[in-house]
């Protein structure tokens, strides 16, 4: 997908496909779509998971994924270690170490889904 319109056209196939719930990966235009992503799936009572935070914000039901906020601030660290003269090849190269787990209990019950209690105590944030 390419531009905002795609959108439409992948969403129809999703449910021409009898897709019983969407999971978005994390793409600049999924991000940028993400209101009307779940918009779309509340009205085919689809539920969406997403990989960060923000889809789950918007009225997914749940997202696990790296910590943007976090990876954000390890960048930062290694923008000032090259504006600061150390070569960007001398750099690790590093995977995120802070995940979290997002629930939306007010999407889920739009959606008449019980979410485990066990899955709840885990979850890193709880939206109500």
């Amino acid at each position: 997908m390419q531009k905002a319109d795609d959108i439409d056209s992948a969403l129809r196939a999703v449910t021409d496909a009898g897709a019983q719930a969407i999971i978005t990966m994390d793409d600049p235009l999924i991000q940028s779509q993400r209101a009307r992503i779940v918009a779309f799936a509340l009205k085919q009572r689809l539920p969406v998971m997403g990989e960060f935070r923000p889809m789950t914000e918007t009225g997914g039901v749940m997202s696990y994924g790296p910590n943007q906020i976090e990876m954000w601030k390890h960048a930062a660290i290694f923008v000032d270690k090259i504006l600061n003269g150390t070569s960007p090849a001398d750099l690790p190269v590093e995977q995120p170490t802070k995940f979290e787990l997002v629930i939306n209990l007010k999407a889920a019950k739009v959606l008449g889904l019980i979410m485990p209690h066990t899955l709840i105590v885990a979850a890193d944030e709880v939206i109500e």
